[in-house]
């Protein structure tokens, strides 16, 4: 769940320059059912969306947050259902989201500090227009990657049920040691996860879903109570709690019918997920456990650019070339830190090896921000 809202100090300029590199984006054109970008104006209590209605197909927003607090931007269909979404904007650094959309009514909502419900107000969409999937190449690479998280979502199911159980037997050690291998498949499909409203707080929510009016539920309520009291007597509700959402979200996340743009976005915000989580060791706090989700997000973004691979060869090769060069690079410098079969805490990092870690995620997300626009 991307909610960053507690940094360590040390690592505070680490991840602003971080965030700044992942913020940076091409300008868009006018795209499908839009006439041209609508510009979003977000401060710390408002939110401004210059177009209150577009033509459906691909529809660019850019988002300028002048407000003193990093912001998200996201568009809602019926029951929160997330349709597009840029998080962790900062103050002066603009950014564009490309979503396609269908006819229907939707919200458009800014979260100052990234906390709540939002500052919300109507977007409609209308008319028709030709889906990305009318590609033969576009449609084939939504089929391959939707073939990806059926077969991550198959293993997060039996890897959580057997954390589930480890933690309700009492079993510390055998639960310890499951928590990131389950993970792993959650951190790799975090994005399809994430459209189901309130399932990714109840699920990957830190403890600061408290200050949101959350319930602090999920892996890491189990995490803190393996790590930091060693005491799961009291935690089998939770750990039930945990399974049964699983259980939902994988049943959503198979049948939910992707667009091209989304595994585009989807790619980018894997990486966003690294520079302002991973990286700062706020994901894992109490386990330290953060490079496992590190490598998953990575290897969750590999997989939807892969499936995105022969539409991009044909429209942006030289494109393809770039992304090859950087996820090799991301994954020598992240090779560095395995450890056994898995990888070391975040703890036995020093400063100079995560800087390095994070100008290789920077590196990898400039050209990742030039998909969206290539495919659409």
């Amino acid at each position: 769940m991307r909610k960053h809202l507690l940094v360590p100090a040390a690592l505070l300029g680490l991840t602003a320059a971080g965030l700044a590199g992942c913020g940076k984006e091409d300008p868009a054109p006018a795209t499908g059912g839009a006439s041209g970008p609508i510009a979003v104006a977000a401060t710390d209590t408002t939110c401004e969306v210059a177009r209150s209605e577009s033509g459906a197909g691909t529809i660019t927003f850019k988002v300028t947050n002048s407000g003193s607090k990093v912001t998200e931007f996201y568009i809602y269909a019926p029951g929160d259902r997330v349709m597009g979404e840029k998080e962790n904007i900062l103050p002066g650094v603009p950014v564009e989201l490309r979503i396609e959309l269908p006819a229907g009514a939707y919200e458009a909502a800014c979260k100052p500090g990234m906390v709540g419900d939002g500052i919300r107000s109507k977007f409609t969409v209308t008319g028709s227009a030709m889906p990305l999937t009318a590609d033969a190449k576009l449609a084939d690479a939504t089929a391959s990657y939707s073939r990806y998280v059926k077969s991550q979502t198959d293993a997060l199911l039996v890897k959580t049920e057997e954390f589930v159980n480890a933690v309700k037997a009492g079993d510390v050690a055998k639960a310890k040691a499951l928590f990131p291998v389950a993970r792993t498949y959650w951190e790799r499909i975090e994005p399809v996860a994430e459209i189901f409203g309130d399932l990714d707080p109840k699920i990957d929510g830190r403890e600061d879903v408290i200050a949101e009016g959350l319930p602090f539920t999920g892996f890491h309520r189990i995490e803190k109570d393996l790590w930091v009291t060693g005491d799961v007597s009291k935690s089998g509700p939770i750990a039930d709690q945990l399974l049964v959402d699983v259980k939902d979200i994988v049943a959503k996340a198979n049948a939910e019918k992707l667009s091209p743009l989304q595994l585009a976005n989807g790619a980018k915000e894997l990486l966003d997920e690294v520079a302002t989580g991973k990286i700062t060791g706020e994901e894992d706090r109490y386990s330290h456990t953060d490079l496992w989700d590190f490598a998953a997000n990575v290897e969750g973004s590999q997989a939807a650019i892969a499936a995105l691979r022969p539409a991009l060869e044909d429209r942006a090769p030289d494109l393809v070339a770039k992304l090859d060069a950087a996820f090799k690079n991301v994954d020598t410098t992240l090779a560095k830190h395995r450890s056994g079969d898995g990888w070391k805490l975040h703890t036995e990092l020093s400063k100079d090896e995560l800087k390095e870690l994070s100008d290789a995620i920077n590196a990898l997300a400039e050209p990742i921000s030039m998909v969206a626009a290539a495919i659409s």
